[in-house]
């Protein structure tokens, strides 16, 4: 069990849990919130380091027959745990602003219900696989998140790279709704009352 616990793909798990604090730092480095270029740039290498670990630690995991319980329970609490932070900061920073936080607040809702569902769902034995589309999904709001940390300072160098991620951003709360629908929809039938 311990062996299986800190195999690679489970230790590249880990790592992009830890990354979060490490992103979060990049914006209170000074102590108080500050979304300048240096914070941005910081934030998006450590963002994209760890969004690649996510493409591995599933990969290396099926390739190497290292699949384990605690590695598919903490992937998806990762990934969430990264996108959220990421969210979080991004409207403090007034990135994701206005119409656009209702983007935001779909795939936070999204997230959190759906693993609500999985949890009751797993008290009944009951397993609900992870779709294709909710793997696009993820890969989607990667890239929107990435374009948006970049923000302003990316906008320097490539215009409108905020914009793209805005949309980007919509277009992943669109998908968030319906694979949280099918999630439901599949969950329902396992619901007694």
């Amino acid at each position: 069990m311990a062996s299986r616990s800190f195999n690679l793909p489970n230790l590249l798990t880990y790592a992009r849990i830890l990354a979060v604090p490490l992103l979060v730092a990049c914006f209170f480095w000074g102590g108080k919130f500050d979304a300048n270029d240096n914070a941005r740039w910081w934030a998006l290498a450590i963002f994209v380091i760890a969004s690649v670990t996510d493409f591995f630690d599933g990969y290396l995991a099926r390739a190497w027959q290292q699949t384990s319980t605690i590695g598919r329970m903490l992937d998806p609490i990762a990934d969430k745990l990264l996108v959220a932070a990421c969210l979080l900061l991004l409207a403090a920073g007034e990135t994701i602003k206005g119409w656009s936080l209702w983007a935001a607040i779909v795939i936070l809702c999204r997230e959190i219900l759906v693993s609500g569902l999985r949890e009751y769902l797993a008290e009944l034995k009951v397993s609900v696989p992870v779709t294709k589309l909710a793997k696009w999904k993820t890969t989607i709001q990667m890239v929107a998140v990435a374009f948006l940390l970049a923000g302003p300072a990316g906008d320097k160098l490539v215009p409108y790279m905020t914009e793209v991620g805005i949309v980007f951003l919509w277009v992943s709360a669109l998908v968030t709704l319906y694979t949280g629908y099918d999630y439901f929809r599949a969950g329902l039938r396992h619901i007694a009352d």
